[in-house]
């Protein structure tokens, strides 16, 4: 009997960090709760953050999320939801680097998973590994390496496939926060969203902010290299725009708890900005590239609110890069550079015949 399997072959899994499955308290709960739980997100005795965790965080702030989720939640024609904006930027991403890598004539798998949430890691590489993967190239939607972020999915792949009796090559992503097309598909979206909204006049004292989700200081203090990459990449998209430090700035939002976090803050700066009576502040968050729950919700809602409520006059959100071709392009890029000398083919139906008959052989001959 001749054994059957599929073509050995290459793969990409595009990983971002992940959400709930639906805007409800329900649904936020686990998600959270699996999020926090994580070593590498929150660097806190056990015990001690066990019971904060478990009978604060979860019971209170998980209703709370739920309604931020429900804000931005997308909905399709219809009017039902259809999905939480990471997932379906994120998808969207993965799909059309697929289709990029195929129109360069490349067979390559392209799948997309989330570090906590669905799809998961793990059953997305099952599915993977029951498609005939031979080589996985893992590319986090993490442009800047954070421990909390890009270790932590490392961390659980790893987990995962050291499960395996059979293991892929595999090569990691670490980062990508100063890649020209990294930073040429920032410029572009920038600037698209000004050919919109016109341009800002920094000579009358407008602003450009560059937002990035914030870590605790001690992250830096042990050695991380986030906040520095996050300060490149600042400085490479600003002098790509033409732009002086005083025209853009980097700040860092989403502080969460009594802990120093990395510093400037996000919301107190915009606050200023607006009791300095800034015309218009325009804010982009480059560390995301796809928008989710921080961008639009935090960003594009609360922040535009404290900088109007202060007395800013006119507030201008761009949008993250999402599906934006030259997004995808760079993302083509940044994948080629790193799958190098891989074979970006499946093997032919001649190839895969004849290794079916040889290993069919084999087996016969060692029944004997």
């Amino acid at each position: 009997m001749a054994i059957q399997r599929p073509a050995q072959r290459t793969a990409i899994l595009v990983v971002n960090l992940g959400t709930p499955d639906a805007p409800t308290a329900k649904a936020v709960k686990p998600y959270l709760k699996q999020f926090l739980s994580d070593p590498r997100v929150v660097e806190i005795p056990k015990i001690i953050w066990w019971c904060i965790l478990n009978l604060i965080i979860l019971p209170i702030r998980s209703g709370a999320s739920a309604k931020k989720y429900a804000s931005i939640w997308l909905h399709g024609k219809d009017g039902q939801p259809s999905g939480s904006p990471l997932l379906i930027y994120s998808k969207k991403q993965a799909d059309a680097l697929k289709k990029s890598l195929e129109a360069q004539g490349h067979e390559v798998m392209v799948e997309m998973a989330m570090r906590y949430g669905n799809p998961s890691l793990e059953s997305v590489l099952e599915r993977m590994k029951d498609a005939g993967m031979e080589r996985l190239l893992v590319l986090p939607l993490y442009p800047q390496y954070s421990a909390t972020t890009t270790a932590s999915t490392f961390d659980e792949i790893f987990r995962i496939l050291g499960s395996w009796r059979n293991q892929p090559e595999l090569r990691i992503v670490k980062h990508y926060h100063d890649h020209p097309a990294y930073i040429q598909a920032l410029k572009q979206q920038v600037e698209a969203s000004w050919v919109q909204r016109g341009r800002p006049d920094f000579a009358a004292g407008d602003k450009l902010l560059f937002s990035f989700h914030g870590v605790p200081k001690r992250t830096l203090d042990k050695g991380d290299p986030y906040h520095c990459e996050c300060h490149k990449t600042g400085r490479l998209l600003r002098e790509a725009l033409g732009l002086s430090a005083d025209e853009a700035m980097v700040t860092f939002q989403s502080r969460f708890g009594k802990a120093e976090w990395l510093k400037p803050y996000t919301a107190p700066t915009v606050k200023l900005l607006g009791e300095k009576k800034t015309r218009r502040l325009d804010i982009f968050c480059p560390g995301f590239p796809a928008d989710c729950l921080e961008t639009l919700e935090e960003i594009a809602m609360e922040v535009q609110e404290d900088f109007m409520h202060a007395g800013g006059q006119e507030y201008n959100y761009i949008p993250c890069l999402n599906d934006a071709q030259p997004w995808v392009t760079g993302l083509t890029q940044i994948a080629m550079e790193h799958l190098g000398s891989w074979p970006l083919s499946n093997e032919s139906a001649e190839s895969l015949a004849l290794s079916q008959k040889r290993a069919a052989d084999l087996l016969a001959s060692t029944s004997n």
